[in-house]
């Protein structure tokens, strides 16, 4: 299981919609709560980029949405369920396992305590360990660049501070000259940034010659 608490991302909304199948009112309304704000969160929320969501968060609110799509738990059941668990964090949706009882679902700690309890089978429904490696390979999808992005050169306000970059990364152009300058190769340059492609080495350096 991975070690949750050592994995430092930091994910837009947008990201998270895609990893969560939350909608973008979703977040936002639970975050207006006060049920699940981000936890870089900046006050003003009106402001671009002012939810960002930590590794931590995107388990625990895919753990939400499952609870919601497949099992079919109200949103309203949810904030009551959490009122009576008001000791503990958003963490805990991501550290702990997921059961269900008739309609009702309880909480428990991976030590095998559960959190609430009442007469009845337990059947666990939502295993943490496969959120996490489901939200692992939802990350590194994010990764991959589309192909039509490859040798083109972006220029974005919210990116190294509206520097020219590589399409789909956050590379600036910048840095391919730099290394090219210093004796690098295109083929030492891709091992450094296995992101790149030929192409968007040739993009960077033309698109450099024509600034210049």
């Amino acid at each position: 299981m991975s070690d949750i608490d050592n994995v430092v991302f930091a994910f837009s909304a947008d990201n998270v919609i895609r990893l969560t199948g939350l909608s973008k009112g979703q977040l936002a309304y639970w975050d207006k709560r006060g049920f699940f704000p981000p936890q870089y969160a900046s006050e003003d929320r009106k402001s671009p980029y002012s939810r960002v969501y930590s590794f931590r968060d995107v388990v625990g609110l895919r753990t939400l949405s499952l609870l919601r799509k497949r099992y079919g738990v109200s949103f309203q059941r949810l904030r009551k369920f959490a009122e009576r668990l008001a000791s503990y964090d958003t963490a805990l949706w991501a550290t702990s396992q997921v059961y269900m009882l008739g309609k009702d679902f309880y909480v428990g700690r991976p030590d095998g305590d559960v959190a609430e309890n009442s007469e009845g089978q337990l059947a666990p429904v939502i295993f943490l360990t496969n959120v996490i490696g489901e939200i692992e390979r939802g990350m590194n999808e994010l990764k991959q660049r589309e192909r039509q992005q490859f040798g083109k050169i972006t220029r974005n306000r919210f990116v190294a501070r509206n520097a020219p970059t590589i399409a789909g990364t956050r590379i600036p152009v910048a840095t391919i000259k730099r290394y090219h300058e210093a004796g690098f190769s295109n083929d030492e340059i891709l091992r450094e940034y296995p992101s790149l492609t030929e192409d968007d080495i040739v993009a960077a350096l033309a698109y450099k010659d024509r600034v210049a």
